[in-house]
């Protein structure tokens, strides 16, 4: 299978660290161009990994010697990014969530689709050895009958640093994005069916009259009768904690600890874990596990395993959180229809 050329669009936080993966992680794959509109901010990050920098995402659409796109941009631009980019021919990897609106997602699906592309979505989850355990388990029959499934996310530190800037409804768009699709994933062949969501501004309470929402419970209900809790935090003093658990007729099973490793002091203070303190530090492994699958799938004609599909099924859970809030009520997902 011939190598993989990748173009990544945005070297903010996540884009830096994908650059670094790509081209120190991944077989099969050679980071050859980094896109960012900041004076000097792409050439700073590609230069180092042996690509060029270039300050505009259709250097990157047009480039000949570009086979694949990651999109790590803005989550504002990411579903414009992922048209152009199919429209150009090129495959796409596309960071949570691929777009701000179901509308805008089905307009990714559709372009991706059209365009004969492969179209993969960071839910990163899915590729960490411990969740990914915990599904195989599940299908397997392990746990038995599917009962109940509990997923969150909590952020690292005393919350975010401008608490005013966060945008409306981030907890559910960008936070618990990742706990709807692993929840689905962890429940497989079934369809959240409504939920119930609830939240505030308990990190940061004088933002609240701005509307700034930093925890959240959601209760979603399935097509197969299960019923999960989502539940999310900007700030865990102890670092960055994510979890999961599925309760079945014949067991349980458990996914995550927030541990950096295994290792355990025992001493006087009693029983100690050394935690981590960002998404790329405890997930690293699974980050390079994913663009090992997008650049499989492109090399073998084939769909990834995370697709546009997915990106959609846990947006529409996240649309009716947001309709839950407004309303006070139990609120439908939005099904939808396939690309």
């Amino acid at each position: 299978m011939s190598r993989v050329r990748i173009g990544l669009v945005g070297a903010g936080r996540i884009g830096a660290a994908h650059a670094r993966t790509l081209a120190e992680r991944v077989h099969g794959a050679d980071l050859v161009a980094v896109a960012d509109p900041r004076p000097g901010a792409a050439e700073a990050l590609a230069g180092p990994l042996g690509a060029r920098g270039v300050t505009t995402p259709d250097a990157i659409f047009g480039a000949d010697d570009v086979d694949a796109v990651v999109v790590a941009a803005s989550s504002t631009s990411h579903s414009a990014l992922v048209v152009a980019a199919a429209e150009a021919g090129k495959h796409v990897f596309c960071e949570k969530p691929a777009g701000m609106s179901l509308a805008e997602i089905d307009a990714a699906r559709a372009a991706t689709a059209s365009a004969g592309v492969a179209f993969q979505v960071g839910f990163n989850r899915r590729f960490a050895r411990d969740f990914r355990e915990a599904r195989d388990a599940i299908a397997d029959g392990a746990v038995g009958s599917v009962r109940m499934l509990r997923s969150l996310t909590r952020d690292p530190g005393d919350g975010p640093p401008d608490p005013g800037a966060v945008p409306p409804w981030t907890i559910f768009t960008q936070t618990l994005i990742h706990d709807f699709d692993t929840l689905a994933w962890l429940n497989p062949g079934a369809r959240a069916v409504d939920v119930l969501a609830t939240a505030d501004a308990l990190v940061a309470p004088e933002f609240r009259p701005s509307g700034l929402l930093d925890s959240a419970v959601v209760v979603i209900r399935y097509d197969n009768g299960a019923i999960a809790t989502a539940e999310a935090c900007f700030a865990a003093a102890y670092g960055y904690d994510v979890r999961a658990e599925v309760l079945g007729s014949h067991g349980m099973v458990t996914a995550g600890d927030g541990a950096s490793s295994s290792m355990r002091l025992h001493a006087s203070a009693g029983r100690l874990a050394r935690t981590t303190h960002s998404d790329v530090a405890l997930l690293g492994d699974a980050y390079a596990a994913e663009f090992d699958e997008f650049v499989d799938a492109v090399g073998e004609g084939r769909a990834p395993s995370v697709t546009g599909d997915d990106a959609r099924a846990a947006f529409a859970v996240a649309e009716a959180c947001i309709a839950s809030m407004q309303t006070g009520s139990r609120v439908g997902v939005d099904v939808g229809v396939a690309a």
